[in-house]
């Protein structure tokens, strides 16, 4: 059983916060250097090496798991710090990000559905930021699914399926899980732009707000 009571060492004082040089954040700084070796893979010869695009589902697929680990293991541990916060997330966006513009170049995703997403996510970005001042917005279910959707179709676009003896069907699956990752991509950016709304509305900043402004005009 675990205990979210921020950890103290005496009595009125904090714990200081766990040293960066550690095991989840060195997978997630893993994640990163992989991203370059991922892209090369999949842009070898054109994309049409089958060797090098099994190479570079391994890696993705490596990746994706590294994902899973470091976020346990900093919890579990106690190994949770301000860089892990700061650099998971990047890794994660440059990983997908990186995965559907490569797709996108080899011609297996529309071009149009790369846009989407990526405007997706930087919009999504941007938005936290614009609300930070008024709480923070967690990651959501929704949120949760739409990467796990977007991991596995990058997943399934980047084996070789030109070389699979039923091509026509597996392709028929990676695009319909394409599909779902783009309705819920575009679902879950409308709830965040709702959410944040109704966080600065709702938030003590912004009660406090009203409350001087009130006064003021008294």
């Amino acid at each position: 059983m675990t205990d979210d009571r921020t950890p103290s060492t005496e009595a009125g004082t904090t714990a200081a916060e766990p040293s960066p040089w550690n095991l989840p954040n060195a997978l997630t700084v893993l994640r990163i250097l992989l991203v370059p070796v991922f892209v090369w893979l999949v842009l070898r010869h054109g994309g049409d090496d089958t060797a090098s695009r099994w190479w570079a589902w391994g890696v993705f697929a490596g990746a994706i798991i590294t994902d899973r680990i470091d976020g346990d293991l900093a919890r579990a541990k106690g190994l949770v710090t301000t860089f892990g916060k700061v650099a998971d997330p990047i890794a994660d966006k440059a990983l997908t990000g990186a995965g559907f513009i490569t797709l996108s170049m080899i011609d297996e995703i529309p071009w149009w559905v790369t846009v989407i997403i990526l405007a997706r996510e930087l919009g999504i970005t941007a938005l936290r930021f614009w609300v930070i001042r008024h709480g923070i917005m967690p990651a959501s279910r929704g949120g949760k699914i739409k990467t796990f959707l977007q991991a596995l179709a990058i997943g399934l676009f980047v084996m070789p399926l030109h070389t699979f003896p039923l091509e026509d069907l597996f392709r028929l699956l990676a695009g319909g899980v394409l599909l779902a990752a783009l309705v819920v991509t575009i679902a879950t950016g409308v709830d965040y732009v709702v959410k944040a709304l109704k966080l600065r509305t709702t938030s003590d900043r912004a009660r406090m707000k009203r409350d001087r402004k009130a006064a003021g005009g008294h």
